[in-house]
Formats: structure tokens, sequence, C-alpha cells
């Protein structure tokens, strides 16, 4: 008896060691593990989305086919019935509008759970990383990793990641009050084994015709281009894309630059104003997360928005100058 209390007692002190252990993994291993599972792995599920006041809920089945790349299929569980069929980053949008689905076929960058970035120099300067608890989210224990911003011109992040697979279960974004203003999570989550693509097609009623949305094309601003530069970046920014953006309704091509600090990414779209029409609505708005910013400068209204806080895009925008 006294053998197996000594037993039982060395048990409960190790247990506590037992968790520590757990938890001194490298948390940017962690993270780097996360990002390659939700391209990696074979899943369903379904995840609610939250920004303020709304809250949406979508069901999702993602295949990696190996050499013919990554497959996934979305559907949108409220609202307006909508579809979304991805391969890669390519990706076609089902939606009904009265007796015709128009089929938008466009470019976009991957959605949840693959949202975590590449591991980069520009994450670990901007961020500062730690491991926190634990919690049970969809079905599965995840492991809490927090993003620390080391300043207040981008906001904390909390991640909870699956730690046997690597997934990532949920993440929240945090303004400088400690206050969650966007989140999203698995409420259901399943792996899966997966040899055929017989789900991979969208559930569209008979009898309803196809109507394809105008695209838009894309081309790369010269390098030489000095119509207009931005200056003052906030630190840890910096510019990874430029390019013009012929948008169907706009008679000039929008100028789109998106600057990145590692992990929030901020947009600039610059237009120029058509003679005889009347001045853009300006001003600032918010939701979740996303700040906007619409200002008119030279003759061009200039939109900034980007998942920072409101002072990080403010400083993006009074930093737009158009060279005389």
């Amino acid at each position: 008896m006294r053998s197996l209390i000594r037993r039982l007692g060395l048990l409960l002190w190790l247990l506590p060691l037992a968790g520590q252990a757990a938890e001194s993994g490298d948390p940017w291993l962690m993270l780097d593990k996360a990002n390659q599972a939700a391209h990696q792995l074979n899943y369903k599920g379904v995840f609610v989305y939250q920004a303020g006041a709304n809250v949406s809920s979508m069901q999702i089945m993602h295949v990696n086919y190996g050499p013919s790349g990554e497959f996934a299929r979305l559907v949108l569980l409220d609202g307006v019935p909508r579809e979304m069929l991805r391969q890669g980053n390519d990706v076609v949008i089902y939606q009904p509008k009265s007796e015709k689905v128009m089929v938008d076929k466009r470019r976009l960058q991957n959605g949840f759970p693959a949202v975590l970035p590449k591991l980069t120099d520009d994450l670990k300067a901007n961020y500062q990383i730690k491991l926190g608890g634990t919690e049970r989210i969809g079905g599965h224990e995840g492991q809490m990793v927090t993003l620390d911003p080391r300043d207040k011109l981008r906001y904390r992040c909390k991640l909870w990641i699956e730690r046997e697979s690597g997934l990532l279960l949920k993440m929240a974004i945090l303004n400088d009050k400690d206050e969650v203003i966007e989140q999203v999570a698995f409420s259901q989550l399943m792996l899966v084994d997966s040899d055929n693509s017989d789900w991979f097609h969208p559930d569209i009623q008979r009898g309803k015709s196809y109507v394809m949305a105008p695209e838009e094309t894309v081309t790369p601003i010269p390098a030489r281009d000095e119509s207009w530069t931005v200056t003052h970046l906030p630190p840890g920014f910096r510019k990874t894309e430029q390019v013009k953006r012929a948008v169907p309704g706009k008679p000039y091509p929008v100028s789109h630059l998106v600057f990145w600090d590692g992990l929030a990414s901020v947009s600039v779209f610059i237009e120029p104003v058509s003679q005889g029409v009347s001045v853009p609505k300006v001003g600032s708005f918010s939701q979740g997360a996303t700040n906007v910013l619409v200002t008119v400068h030279d003759g061009h209204q200039v939109v900034v928005m980007g998942e920072v806080p409101a002072a990080t895009v403010a400083q993006i925008s009074n930093g737009v100058v158009f060279n005389k």
C-alpha cells in the first residue's frame, strides 16, 4: 500500500513537469508547422467567423492530392447561398442570382485555416512569441500561442494549434485593451482520407443558367513609375506588391500596393477621380480588425485598408505623395 502511495505521489509530482515539458517546445516551430499543416493535411469541418457584430459560419473540405495540388470547397451556411471552389489560389465562386448563377473567377489569398505566414525575419522582428495553456476546440486539444507586437502599430494575435497534427484551430485578434475584435474557430473538425474528387463540385440547382462575371486584369506597375510615392511607412512594413488592376465598371486602372510586416498586410488603392463625376465620399470606418480610410488628394482617390490599428492606416495614407 505504501509503495502504491509513493508511486501515486511521484506521478502527481511529475505531472506538472510533464506539462512544462510539453510547453517548452519552440513556439516559432509550432507556427511553422501550422502553416504547413493547413496546406498538406486533408480535413473537413465547420468554422465560425466573427468580426464585431457580424457572425457567419462556413463548411470546408480540403484535400491535398500531392502533385495535383490543393483543392478546397467552401460553403457559406448563413444568408444568401454561396459556394467557393479553390484550386491553389485560383477560385471560382458560385452565387445564385434570381434564376441565374453568377460564376466569379478570381485569384485570392488563402483563407482559414491557411492564414499563417511562413516563418520570416520580418515576423520575428515585429512580434514576440510565447506559449500559453491548452483549450479544447472543435473536439481537438489546442495549444495556445500568442504573438505580441513590439509596438502599437499592429494587433496582438492569439492562436490555438492542434497538438498532434499542427492544424490551426482558432485565431483571435485583440486590440490594445486586450479585447477580441475578430476571431475565427472550428466548431467541428475531422481529419480525413480522400482519394477521389467527387466532392469537388458546386451544389447548384438544375435548370439555372450560368453567367460569368467579368474578370479584372492585373499588370505590374513599372519600377520607373514615379507619379506618386509612399513615404514615412510605419516601422516594420515593406512593400511586397505593386500592380495596376483594370476593374470592371471603372474608367481607369486602379493602382494597388501591398505593405506587409510578416503577419499583417495593408492595401493601398489609388485611382484618378473622373471629371464630371461627383467627388467620392471620404472618411474612415472599421469592421472587426479591419480599418479603412478613404481620402482625396491631387485629383486621386486613395483607399487604405488593412487588419491593423486605425493609426497605422492613417500614417500610410498620409505618406502617399503625388509628384508634380
